[in-house]
């Protein structure tokens, strides 16, 4: 059974860091592509970033310079680095591996306060 944990949120003044963990079991971590999503109150969730198997990378613009994925496949972990936070970062942040199924995780609150 695959299960995706979330770690690392929490409430940050602007221009702070946050570093947001992603724990994964169940699957063989390294075959899969996972990205980072979030959904902020009353809009609809949106992807952060996203790492292939082979490593390479996406962003959304909104993020570009200030976020950095990463993941640790000797530890079934994927990361997100999250540097220069704004309030409008402010959301529910996911996780998510995409097999043959999308699995995602419970989410981690991350508020940044102005």
């Amino acid at each position: 059974q695959v299960h995706l944990v979330e770690s690392g949120g929490g409430l940050v003044q602007a221009g702070g860091s946050l570093k947001l963990s992603c724990a994964a079991s169940g699957i063989t971590f390294s075959t899969y592509a996972m990205g980072w999503y979030r959904q902020a109150p009353g809009k609809q969730r949106e992807v952060v970033a996203s790492i292939t198997r082979g490593g390479n990378i996406n962003y959304a613009d909104s993020v570009k310079g200030r976020f950095t994925i990463s993941r640790d496949n000797a530890k079934n972990t994927m990361y997100l680095q999250m540097n220069s936070l704004k309030p409008e970062d402010t959301a529910v942040y996911y996780c998510r591996c995409t097999t043959v199924y999308d699995y995602w995780g419970q989410g981690t609150q991350v508020t940044v306060s102005s």
